[in-house]
């Protein structure tokens, strides 16, 4: 009943001439809600009885973008002409020391690519009380085995005493881009 209420609502949502715009939204919702049910199993029993599963074009989303292997994708540790890698999370305190700092990092070799991310707010606690900051985030990829390099370098050449260096495995991707980014680092 929930379900066909729902479907009801979202049919005369989507026919409205002045929501039109807003379709793409819609179709955000049915893709995160599509991988939801993919990621976590246990909540998908749930989920099938939610609008979005109700929809007549969630088989077709489902069938489109629930498989991983496809041509140019792959999982890491199953594949060729690639190495290990990660993605490291580094704050600066501005644009200026993170442009220098990431055109360090990748003309020394110890990353591929660096992404300036302006505009983060960080809260966290130093030195007994809690502190916010404007700050900008590079978000650097890498070979697994150059971070203890890029930790290195990042600590020689940033202005905090203890600046972030964070990794996160890089289970899959593009192949052509992970053979990129192996080609773009040192041994």
């Amino acid at each position: 009943m929930a379900s066909a209420l729902c479907s009801t609502r979202i049919t005369s949502v989507i026919s409205s001439s002045t929501v039109r715009r807003r379709l793409p939204l819609v179709g955000a919702f049915c893709v995160l809600s599509l991988g939801l049910s993919n990621l976590c199993p246990a909540l998908s029993s749930s989920l099938k009885t939610g609008c979005a599963q109700s929809l007549p074009f969630v088989p077709l989303l489902r069938s489109k973008f629930s498989t991983r292997s496809q041509a140019n994708t792959i999982r890491m540790e199953s594949s060729a002409g690639t190495v290990p890698s990660v993605v490291v999370y580094v704050t600066v305190p501005n644009r200026d020391a993170g442009k220098k700092l990431a055109q360090s990092i990748v003309k020394e070799k110890l990353a591929a690519c660096v992404n300036i991310v302006p505009g983060i707010e960080s809260v966290y606690q130093w030195q007994g009380e809690i502190q916010t900051d404007s700050e900008e985030l590079l978000i650097i990829k890498t070979r697994d085995s150059l971070l203890d390099a890029l930790t290195d370098h990042v600590k020689a050449n940033h202005e905090y005493d203890v600046p972030e260096v964070i990794s996160l495995p890089i289970t899959g991707g593009s192949i052509p881009y992970l053979q990129w980014l192996k080609n773009s680092t040192r041994d």
